[in-house]
């Protein structure tokens, strides 16, 4: 592993993203990028807008936070606190509805993932990315890649929904950043690179999720972690014949259990 400006990079993983297995193929059967890092600087251009524009309409107190943040249940807020009442008990009494995943609100479980507010926040996160996404996104291909990312952030949404407060808020891309993080550590350990430094640094970053500032989000970070280690085992060890099919079915698994487990944290909320 190599000292880079946050974490670290893999020269062994890299060059291995560089071999020559197939014409224009991945070592790991994606399409091969004709430019290095497009998805990563796209995901990086889809957080930068969104924070803009939360920025632009009142930061911490933007209606958008409201409506983009993952919030495990629906709360009305009413003058004195906030309430546990349906949206129309809400509005009838001149209340302000935040919306829940479990009243309705699934897009959160997305947007939730491209949703920051404090710039340290957003600046760690996009830096992070820009220094893990590339390597990978070459290992893999763009469409894998992209696959590895969201769905390492959804896996990270549902350990969210279930383990977070039924009222508190959570956003940020970490979960998928932490996703990225144990896919590196898959990927680095198949090519027999050493993982050593890339360990300490995983190691730094889980004390700073359970020993830094309370807002920290440990359900989204374990749960995003846990999800790019098992996406990437997919990935890397699926077996040369017909390694597409089983990476494909591989990835729906993981879907259908995280739409369990939103249906299933939905059906104990309502």
């Amino acid at each position: 592993m190599r000292d880079a400006a946050v974490g670290f990079q893999c020269p062994t993983c890299v060059t291995e993203g560089r071999k020559e297995t197939r014409a224009a193929r991945t070592p790991y059967g994606g399409l091969r990028p004709a430019r290095q890092g497009v998805v990563s600087m796209t995901l990086i251009g889809i957080n930068a807008v969104i924070w803009v524009l939360i920025l632009a309409t009142g930061g911490a107190n933007s209606q958008w936070v409201d409506k983009l943040a993952l919030r495990p249940k629906g709360l009305c807020v009413l003058q004195g606190g906030g309430f546990d009442v349906s949206q129309a008990a809400c509005s009838a009494n001149g209340g302000t509805w935040l919306p829940g995943v479990s009243d309705g609100a699934t897009w959160q479980l997305v947007t939730s993932m491209f949703t920051q507010v404090e710039l340290l926040h957003i600046g760690f996160n996009m830096l992070a990315l820009w220094v893990l996404g590339p390597q990978l996104e070459l290992m893999l291909g763009r469409l894998r890649y992209a696959g590895l990312y969201l769905l390492s952030g959804l896996v990270g949404s549902a350990v969210v929904y279930w383990l977070s407060g039924e009222y508190t808020p959570t956003l940020g891309a970490s979960g998928a950043i932490f996703g990225l993080m144990g896919a590196l550590l898959v990927m680095a350990y198949k090519v027999r690179a050493d993982v050593n430094q890339l360990l300490i640094w995983i190691g730094l970053n889980v004390a700073l999720t359970f020993f830094g500032r309370s807002t920290i989000s440990w359900q989204g970070h374990l749960g995003g972690f846990v999800g790019g280690v098992v996406l990437a085992t997919i990935l890397a060890y699926a077996p040369r014949q017909r390694r597409t099919a089983w990476q494909g079915a591989g990835f729906a698994v993981v879907s259908v259990l995280v739409v369990v487990a939103v249906v299933t944290r939905t059906a104990v909320l309502t």
